[in-house]
């Protein structure tokens, strides 16, 4: 068994993403827990996690640092959330949640993580929270609304830093059910270029999940 780290905070244990655990000895999601060298990881399952499906697949650019400050817009139950804050564990993760029942779990997972915030709102309106967050380093967006790329725009440009930068993971079945995927990515690749933002790379999600793209964002100054 071997261990190289891919991105800060990120590892590839016997050729299983993980992250070194926040909370030893607690599972988020039932996820694995293994042992090596004295430290406690948690393996980060690409078909729960958009994100680790992603970074499987080649994502190249992920600058968190331990102190990062992230939102999270559709936090959900707070898997992928979980192991952000694994990442940036001297730093914040704003957890946007609307589902009241999602939000009932996500509490459970911000108990034990004090660096995990969470916010029962809308991210369709981020005007709500604005006097509750920092400007942010990154900017992470998995909400399935047919407007997702204007939703991750407005957040994006309230909160994010001149020199930080988004990602967005394309639904194309949310955005519009009867087109084919690859037009739909093109027309948010499209819409975020014109709105003044630089898409830097994207990536998609097969075989973890169909009909997902990953954009990465930064301004285009």
């Amino acid at each position: 068994m071997g261990i190289k780290e891919k991105f800060q905070g990120i590892f590839i244990l016997n050729d299983h993403l993980v992250t070194l655990n926040l909370k030893s000895g607690l599972r988020v999601y039932r996820e694995k827990l293994v042992d090596f060298e004295g430290k406690e990881y948690r393996l980060w399952d690409p078909r729960r996690s958009k994100l680790a499906a992603a970074l499987l697949n080649g994502l190249a650019t992920f600058n968190l640092e331990n102190d990062s400050k992230i939102l999270y817009l559709g936090a959900s139950a707070g898997t992928t959330p979980s192991h952000l804050s694994d990442i940036a564990y001297d730093g914040l993760v704003y957890c946007v949640e609307f589902s009241p029942r999602m939000m009932r779990k996500l509490l459970d997972v911000c108990r034990q993580r004090e660096n995990m915030i969470p916010l029962l709102d809308d991210a369709r309106k981020p005007h709500n929270y604005l006097s509750l967050l920092q400007q942010v380093d990154l900017v992470y967006a998995d909400v399935a609304q047919p407007n997702q790329t204007d939703i991750f725009m407005d957040n994006m440009r309230l909160f994010l830093k001149e020199d930080g930068y988004g990602i967005i993971m394309i639904k194309a079945r949310s955005i519009d059910v009867t087109r084919k995927p690859k037009h739909v990515f093109h027309d948010a690749e499209s819409l975020l270029i014109e709105r003044g933002f630089r898409v830097v790379e994207k990536i998609d999600l097969e075989p973890y999940e169909k009909d997902h793209r990953a954009l990465v964002c930064e301004f285009a100054f």
